[in-house]
């Protein structure tokens, strides 16, 4: 976990840089991560690590997870505290997530800090169900 001063639109850590578009209402729209002194690289190229969308519902966001499941493409999930995301992957083995953004009303102390925590997707689904929030 670490502190975001969003006054400058930037937020960093030793790992990774999110960035947030001048008068945007996202968390952050860009998110940038080192890959770190032990990467294993082969000669030298640019790659792409992870890409994300934002469903409107957490209902889209379980049938997501259940077709990932279905289609063995799952890798995971996670509860960021602003938002509840699945992880696949592609055939070319690059992932990539699905989210759902909680109601910045909501957001609280996620409003500042960077969470990866264990998603309960039925406790969330409880507590959102039909509550939209995509832009």
């Amino acid at each position: 976990i670490y502190q975001c001063d969003w006054s400058s639109d930037v937020c960093s850590s030793d790992l990774a840089v999110f960035a947030r578009a001048e008068g945007s209402t996202n968390h952050h729209d860009l998110g940038l991560f080192s890959v770190g002194n032990s990467a294993q690289r082969v000669g030298q190229h640019v790659g792409l690590y992870h890409l994300a969308w934002q469903v409107d519902t957490i209902d889209e966001l379980a049938i997501i997870r259940r077709r990932m499941i279905e289609s063995g493409s799952f890798g995971g999930e996670s509860d960021h505290g602003v938002s509840k995301s699945v992880y696949g992957y592609d055939p070319d083995g690059i992932e990539f997530e699905v989210m759902w953004m909680v109601p910045e009303s909501d957001w609280g102390r996620y409003a500042v800090d960077a969470v990866v925590a264990p998603l309960d997707l039925a406790a969330e689904i409880s507590r959102w169900s039909g509550v939209s929030t995509r832009v």
